[in-house]
């Protein structure tokens, strides 16, 4: 963990798109958009402005959770040359700076959801900040090489989220929408360590390929994106889904089957050969392997909507 001083006193002065930088807008993306289509697939009506406004509350928890976890990851993130230059380890924001305006977003955005829809959503909400700063951030992520499997919990709750606020209630459809988002973590993001592991040695974080090697991962890629595959094809039998759903559904996780075989029976030799060429396309896929998945969730929306009058 960093202390509480300015890491680099020879940094500019923070600009307000450092703090913009804090709330790790690129996932603060994915939280928008899966709250966004729980919520719209959600049985019901949720009046637009309502909606609007869960949406932007739920889009600042989870950036109140990313300003955590820089404070409390800036001595690792200094280490590593795809965070180095993130606001607290280069010093543009001070670590008290970063922690202040991650615990003030928070309050204000579990306050405002629960105000604006109800409790149910607002306390998942709550939980999820706390998952992913206190349990993955600082216990998880340091702690062992399944950092990423348990950890992957905290992004797998927006659309939980988001149809709480629709709902006020827990449904098996918005807990298989969790579980895909669950299970799909752990391979995507090892993905990413195949080729990254090397800042991954260096800060010390024991992901999969340090504790085990590359090896390792691999396989477990390929087990969990076996274990993946019928819990997202299953989302398409419940009252979300249907033949649009079901249809890319069963498309994606053949090619999503398919491509962790082929990186499965790769040796260091074969991937350093060709700088990883068959684990970063991997990668690529598995965020379009998400994104569509929640597409079909939305054009099917569409569908029941239009059928139903």
């Amino acid at each position: 963990m960093t202390d509480t001083t300015t890491i680099n006193a020879n940094a500019p002065e923070a600009r307000f798109g450092d703090y913009v930088v804090l709330l790790k807008p690129r996932v603060m993306s994915l939280v928008v958009f899966t709250a966004a289509v729980g919520m719209l697939v959600a049985p019901g009506h949720v009046h637009p402005v309502i909606a609007f406004a869960a949406v932007l509350f739920i889009a600042i928890g989870g950036g109140a959770s990313g300003a955590l976890n820089m404070w409390y990851d800036a001595d690792i993130d200094r280490l590593m040359r795809r965070t180095r230059a993130r606001p607290v380890p280069d010093g543009r924001v001070t670590p008290g700076e970063a922690l202040a305006l991650g615990l003030w977003l928070s309050g204000f955005s579990v306050v405002m959801l629960g105000l604006v829809t109800n409790w149910v959503a607002a306390a998942l909400l709550a939980f999820t900040i706390f998952f992913y700063a206190v349990v993955y951030t600082m216990w998880l992520k340091r702690s062992t090489p399944q950092n990423i499997v348990i950890g992957g919990a905290a992004g797998a709750f927006p659309p939980m989220i988001g149809w709480a606020a629709a709902t006020g209630t827990i449904s098996v459809e918005s807990v298989l929408m969790f579980l895909l988002i669950f299970l799909w973590t752990p391979p995507h993001f090892w993905a990413l360590s195949l080729y990254m592991n090397d800042d991954y040695t260096r800060a010390g974080v024991p992901m999969l390929t340090v504790t085990h090697g590359r090896r390792t991962a691999r396989r477990q890629i390929l087990a969990y994106t076996l274990i993946l595959a019928p819990a997202a094809i299953a989302l398409g039998l419940t009252s979300v889904g249907g033949a649009v759903y079901l249809a890319a559904s069963i498309v994606l996780n053949l090619a999503f089957v398919a491509g962790a075989v082929q990186i499965v029976g790769r040796t260091e030799a074969e991937a350093e050969a060709d700088r990883y060429r068959a684990e970063r396309r991997f990668f690529r896929l598995s965020l379009l392997y998400l994104f569509l998945h929640f597409v079909a969730l939305m054009v099917e929306a569409g569908v029941h909507r239009l059928v139903g009058g």
